[in-house]
């Protein structure tokens, strides 16, 4: 017991030798910054030195409650070491935008800035920090986008937020692969249940951003939005999502049926070509046909949908028959915004959103995607005889 008290004491007095320590040289700092702004800078200006002011600034080493700036009679010289009313430095606000980002609740960065700066923040201070970043997603929202985008993927995800209750709303979130193998978040949107309807206004909202191309869009089958995408992109392919439809088929067949089932389902959409899938199908239908005659009839109705990536090139085809590259970064939002059981806002979740998009555009603008890079000729022969030569 004795040791800790003595451990708690010594760190106490290595924290306030720092603090004294990082007081000094921000005072010495601006006496030197006044002194150049005079002598260097502005030797014709006539004034004279008035003393200093006290305030208060937040600091990575603690809380300085009485920080001495130095100040001209006439009101010339400002130091460069903060802003006129800043009270942090800016790394505070970082940091408690980055905690934020990763899922913390305002009510846990408060305890942690009061644990560093021995005050408190409020959950309303919190969000105000957090709200420059609403400044920038209008203009991320309504950046240009490219002109050819070889695939779009659409997914969406549900979690709670509070209005005047708690309910479950969507999140949609769209990514695309340029013509030259870049992967990139181009948009989302929260709010709301998931429809076709705002699926298709999202789609209209990239037009309107310059998209125009479209080679493939790859989604689950959610009603209607294979019309909504075709409304918007009329030259475009649809990919229904194997493995969302491989999925529903096992929640539909006896747990003693599916791992033969599943296995001759595999060779359909394994196969080395469409005509090699088809028969396959053929194949699979007379096995199972009396057996689970729906799950044959489902099957048959989205067959060409499912199929479609047969007629892309074969490297890219394990990638676009399954809506996997996107369902990655909806885990990551799925997991971000867990800790926090229900949002407060739109605004809350869109902060969230907009600084997980963020990181994952910085990450993939770096590289291209390798399977579309070695398919970009072909690519760019799809893109030629469907839309004509590019510009």
């Amino acid at each position: 017991m004795l040791n800790s008290i003595t451990e708690d004491s010594l760190s106490k007095q290595m924290e306030e030798l720092v603090n004294v320590f990082v007081k000094e040289k921000l005072e010495m700092i601006m006496k030197e910054e006044m002194k150049n702004y005079f002598e260097v800078e502005n030797p014709d200006l006539k004034s004279s030195k008035n003393g200093f002011y006290n305030r208060v600034l937040d600091t990575r080493y603690g809380r300085i409650d009485d920080l001495a700036v130095p100040r001209d009679r006439e009101g010339y010289f400002t130091t460069h070491v903060f802003d006129p009313y800043q009270r942090r430095e800016k790394w505070l606000g970082e940091t408690i935008i980055n905690m934020y980002q990763h899922g913390f609740s305002t009510r846990d960065i408060g305890k942690f800035v009061e644990r560093i700066v021995g005050e408190e923040y409020s959950a309303g201070t919190i969000s105000n920090i957090t709200d420059v970043v609403m400044e920038d997603i209008e203009d991320w929202k309504n950046r240009p986008l490219s002109r050819r985008y070889s695939v779009l993927y659409l997914d969406g995800t549900y979690f709670k937020l509070r209005r005047q209750d708690v309910d479950d709303e969507v999140i949609y979130l769209i990514i695309g692969i340029n013509e030259e193998g870049y992967k990139e978040v181009l948009d989302f949107y929260v709010g709301g249940k998931e429809s076709s309807l705002v699926w298709k206004e999202q789609l209209y909202v990239l037009r309107q951003r310059g998209v125009e191309e479209v080679l493939l869009g790859v989604f689950d089958g959610l009603t209607g939005l294979d019309a909504a995408f075709k409304e918007v992109f009329p030259k475009a392919d649809v990919q229904r999502c194997v493995v969302h439809k491989v999925r529903n088929t096992k929640a539909a067949v006896r747990v003693k049926d599916e791992p033969k089932l599943l296995e001759d389902l595999k060779k359909v959409y394994h196969a080395v070509d469409r005509s090699e899938a088809l028969q396959n199908f053929k194949d699979f239908k007379k096995t199972w046909q009396t057996i689970y005659p729906k799950v044959i009839k489902s099957w048959e109705g989205d067959l060409n949908d499912l199929l479609r990536f047969y007629d892309y090139p074969r490297i890219i085809q394990r990638q676009i028959y399954t809506t996997n590259s996107i369902e990655r970064a909806i885990k990551e939002v799925k997991k971000r915004l867990k800790p926090m059981n229900s949002l407060p806002s739109e605004k809350a979740v869109e902060k969230i959103v907009y600084l997980i998009v963020l990181d994952y555009n910085e990450k993939w603008k770096k590289r291209k995607i390798t399977e579309f890079s070695s398919a970009q000729s072909e690519l760019n022969k799809m893109f030629e005889e469907r839309y004509g030569v590019g510009e």
